[in-house]
């Protein structure tokens, strides 16, 4: 079998540093059942792999593979997912007042969302295990990207969804073959389920940061970034916040590139937008906490970011806080207005998730957090498409 070079090392937990075995499966670590990083050979790294490696690269998220955590070729799951557009979003920065807003436009990977990313990876992953069912809760896009994935690995995807879910996701992981239930609650009571019954019935639970590869795939964001940007990273990085594997994922980046010699210690602000019907992380960041407290009662049109607690809580706010960023919430009719901003000035359908950042970037401006002439990046995390049961 081909090789692809990775120089995977070990899997490390984020809090404790304890090492384990890259050969061995793993969910949460068990010293502090909290999430694991995979750990790479940077010395090694270096002498491998090179920016201008990237030039002659198809473009996806594997061209960094030597920095992913897959060893042979023919376990990479790939649907052509990743190197999106980052375009400058002219109109709609004169609209708000910015002279260097971009969009990162996620909503054209595979399925529809950034989801492609972290499950390309962890279902790679998976098939270099050998394992054949995966179990995954859902507040909607990270359903559809695993029964896609999965399908493409040979795998069978079990997939738990609150019963509110606007049926194009219900249909769309149908559709990929996979078994879909649907849960009275919400993405925690669909989690619950799984983690009571994934080892009576054999499942892998791909969970957002309870196994340790979809952070890989999310991190390739920050490479791409810093490649389309000439290696040069942006002032400011407006996240919208569920589990926050994106913002945790793109930090990781940061360091690991730094460590590479390719980017110095300059940090963008990472700014954490959530709704006001669900938002455990600004609670937190607001009253100086390092973990979040379950927010009771989650109610939002951005089903992404109806997460009422995240595992990673606490790496979310580290990146925030190290990088002298900022977290904050707006309401449902706000960020939907923003979709109509996106939409009318850049011609891209965003999810509502992406609306909440664009929403935020006049309350940011306000309050001195961000400046007109810095270069931004909002994320448009998914597509709106899939969001029509909402209009």
């Amino acid at each position: 079998m081909n090789t692809t070079g990775s120089t995977l090392t070990h899997l490390q937990c984020s809090k404790c540093d304890i090492e384990y075995s890259k050969d061995s499966i793993h969910g949460l670590s068990p010293c502090c059942s909290l999430p694991l990083f995979p750990k790479y050979d940077i010395d090694k790294a270096k002498t491998v792999f090179k920016q201008n490696d990237l030039i002659d690269r198809p473009p996806n998220m594997w061209r960094y593979k030597e920095m992913m955590p897959i060893h042979y070729q023919d376990n990479i799951t790939t649907l052509g997912e990743g190197y999106t557009p980052l375009e400058k979003a002219g109109p709609l920065g004169k609209k708000l007042g910015f002279n260097n807003l971009y969009l990162k436009n996620e909503s054209i990977n595979p399925t529809g969302s950034f989801k492609d990313r972290g499950m390309s990876a962890a279902i790679s992953k998976a098939k270099e295990f050998g394992l054949k069912k995966i179990s995954i809760p859902t507040a909607g896009n990270a359903g559809g990207s695993t029964a896609a994935y999965t399908s493409k690995a040979g795998q069978e995807a079990f997939i738990f969804m609150p019963s509110d879910t606007p049926k194009p996701f219900q249909i769309e992981c149908a559709q990929y073959g996979a078994h879909v239930n649907m849960i009275d609650g919400f993405i925690s009571d669909c989690g619950k389920i799984v983690g009571k019954r994934k080892e009576k019935e054999g499942w892998f639970d791909i969970s957002t940061l309870k196994e340790p590869y979809r952070v890989e795939g999310k991190k390739t964001m920050g490479y791409e970034l810093a490649e389309q940007l000439n290696w040069e990273l942006p002032d400011v990085i407006v996240y919208p916040t569920g589990g926050g594997t994106g913002i945790i994922g793109m930090w990781k980046a940061f360091n690991e590139m730094e460590s590479l010699g390719w980017i110095n210690s300059n940090r963008p602000k990472m700014i954490s937008i959530q709704s006001d019907g669900c938002a455990p992380i600004i609670r937190a960041f607001e009253t100086g906490k390092k973990t979040a407290e379950y927010f009771n009662d989650p109610k939002t049109r951005a089903l992404g970011l109806r997460v009422p607690v995240a595992v990673g809580d606490f790496l979310i706010l580290e990146s925030i806080r190290k990088s002298s960023g900022f977290a904050m919430s707006v309401s449902d009719e706000e960020l939907m207005e923003g979709v109509k901003w996106i939409g009318k000035h850049e011609g891209i359908f965003s999810a509502p998730e992406g609306g909440a950042t664009v929403a935020a970037l006049p309350k940011l401006l306000d309050l001195g957090v961000i400046h007109n002439k810095d270069r931004i990046i909002c994320f448009i995390t998914g597509t709106g498409l899939k969001y029509i049961d909402l209009y």
